[in-house]
């Protein structure tokens, strides 16, 4: 007997690799928000943990490959826009309005580029 073919490996693309880089910039860019907008210890060292954390939660629970709740793409791209989002008003609190504007067209264009993807089928 033959052992059936394993299943092939998705396709990581250009887009793939910039998106897990967005990805771990939001969740650092949260941190430092937390930490450098809010007065330590308190409540800069929980904002500082907990607004990364929670944003690592969102995304594990509906973004993620690997996610514990299958929502279509339309819900997605919700909990995408609020994590990106979240971090381009961070940048913009912080005083960085460059960074906030480029933070949000470049998670917007990947985004797009996602959606039509997962939308293609």
């Amino acid at each position: 007997m033959t052992d059936p073919a394993p299943p092939p490996m998705p396709k990581i693309g250009p887009n793939d690799v910039l998106r897990f880089l967005l990805e771990l910039f939001a969740f650092v860019t949260l941190a430092l928000w937390g930490f450098l907008a809010f007065p330590l210890p308190w409540p800069g060292v929980l904002i500082g943990i907990g607004a990364p954390l929670a944003a690592v939660l969102l995304w594990a629970l509906f973004v993620s490959p690997k996610a514990v709740f299958r929502v279509d793409p339309f819900g997605k791209a919700l909990v995408e826009i609020a994590v990106f989002s979240a971090t381009a008003i961070a940048w913009w609190t912080m005083g960085q309005p460059i960074v906030a504007i480029l933070t949000a067209v470049v998670a917007a264009v990947s985004g797009i580029i996602n959606g039509r993807k997962e939308l293609a089928g």
